[in-house]
C-alpha cells in the first residue's frame, strides 16, 4: 500500500531533524513526506534546506492555516491521489526501524480498518506477571502484564472514578485508559481512540472526515475527538508492535494556565462528541473527576520544584470548569 507521512511542526527545528533521520532508517519508507510548518521564524526552513530527505515536500503556512488541526487538514489536501494510507507523526518522535512496516501490515490483517495507531515505548514501565501472582491495588493488569496505576488513578480507583472499560475505549463519564495502558506484547487491539501524533488513517477516511478546527493552536485532545468521530463509521486498531519513542519537547507548548483551561473545556467537548446526552450518573462522575484532579493539582503547589506551574495550571482548570456554566463549547 502506498502511504504518505504528514508531520505538522511548530518551532522545533532540531526535533524534526531527529525524527526525519529515524524515518530514513525505516524498513518501509513513505512514498511521500509532507512537512507542514507553522513556525513564526525560519529556523525549520533553514535546517530542512541543509538536510535533504527523500520524497519530502515542505510547506510553510500563514496565520490562517497555523494550528495543529488546521495544519493537518492543510496537509491532507495536498496528499497525492494514488496514496492509500495517510500517517501522522508528532515532530518530537523517534521511530524504531519496523514502525511503518508493522503499522502498514495491520491493514493487511484487517482490510476493513479505517485507522491504526502506533505504540509509545518510553512512557510506561511494565513487568510480566508471573503465574500465580496477583497485582496489588495500586497496579493495573492486562494480558499478563502489570504497570503502576500512579497516585492519581489509585485515588480515582478508591473513589469509584476509574474506568471499567478496556484501554482505548471510552466509558460514559469519559476519562478512560489511554494507549499507555496497553501492554508491550506486539498484539493488535480494537480501539475507539489513539494518539494522533502516532496515527494513520485510510485516505478515504481523511478525505471525508476532517479534523475539527474547534481545537485552535496547540489542539489538546484533538486526536481523541477525531478518532471518536471516525470510530462511529470505521474500525480502529492499535498495533503494539509499531513502536517508537516520544520525547515531549518543550518548544511550542502553551503556558500552564491556558493548558489547564484546555484540559477542562476541550475534555468536555470530546466527552460530548462521544456522549451528547450522558446520564446523570455519568455527569456527576465527570464533574467529580474534574474536581478531584483540580484539587490534586492545587495540592502540588505545596511541594515539588514547579509550584508556580502547578498553581497556574490548577487555576486554569478552575476557570475552565466555571466557564462551562456560562459558555459551553459549541460544536463545529
Amino acid at each position: 500500500m502506498k502511504f504518505s507521512l504528514i508531520i505538522c511542526t511548530y518551532m522545533r527545528p532540531e526535533a524534526i531533524i531527529k525524527l526525519l533521520k529515524s524515518v530514513e532508517k525505516q524498513e518501509l519508507y513513505p512514498n511521500e513526506i509532507l512537512i507542514i510548518d507553522g513556525s513564526t521564524d525560519d529556523k525549520t526552513t533553514i535546517v530542512l534546506k541543509e538536510n535533504k530527505f527523500k520524497n519530502l515536500n515542505y510547506f510553510k503556512v500563514d496565520d490562517a492555516n497555523r494550528g495543529l488541526t488546521k495544519q493537518r487538514n492543510f496537509g491532507i489536501d495536498r496528499v497525492s491521489e494514488n496514496i492509500e494510507v495517510v500517517c501522522f507523526l508528532d515532530d518530537d518522535i523517534i521511530l524504531e526501524e519496523p514502525y511503518f512496516k508493522n503499522l502498514m501490515d495491520t491493514y493487511k490483517v484487517y482490510p476493513a480498518a479505517g485507522g491504526v495507531g502506533g505504540y509509545i515505548l518510553n512512557e510506561v514501565k511494565w513487568r510480566g506477571l508471573n503465574k500465580g501472582d496477583k497485582p496489588s491495588f495500586k497496579e493495573y493488569e492486562i494480558d499478563g502484564y502489570v504497570r503502576d496505576l500512579g497516585s492519581r488513578n489509585v485515588l480515582r480507583k478508591r473513589l469509584g472514578l476509574l474506568s471499567d472499560k478496556a484501554p482505548c475505549l471510552m466509558p460514559e463519564f469519559s476519562n478512560g485508559f489511554s494507549v499507555g495502558s496497553l501492554p508491550p506484547n506486539n498484539k493488535i487491539y480494537n480501539a475507539e481512540y489513539f494518539m494522533g501524533g502516532v496515527s494513520s488513517f485510510k485516505k478515504e477516511v481523511v478525505d471525508t472526515i476532517k479534523f475539527s478546527e474547534y481545537f485552535e493552536g496547540y489542539g489538546l485532545y484533538e486526536d481523541l475527538e477525531y478518532c471518536l468521530r471516525v470510530s462511529k463509521t470505521y474500525n480502529l486498531y492499535v498495533n503494539t508492535s509499531a513502536t517508537l519513542h516520544h520525547y515531549h519537547e518543550d518548544g511550542g507548548r502553551p503556558n500552564k494556565y491556558s493548558y489547564g483551561k484546555m484540559v477542562i473545556r476541550n475534555g468536555w467537548y470530546v466527552w460530548r462528541t462521544k456522549f451528547p446526552k450522558p446520564s446523570l450518573k455519568a455527569r456527576l462522575k465527570w464533574n467529580a473527576t474534574v474536581l478531584l484532579l483540580m484539587t490534586i493539582r492545587f495540592s502540588n503547589c505545596l511541594k515539588g520544584n514547579k509550584k508556580k506551574e502547578a498553581f497556574t495550571e490548577a487555576l486554569g482548570r478552575k476557570m475552565g470548569w466555571i466557564s462551562l456554566i456560562f459558555n459551553k463549547p459549541l460544536k463545529v
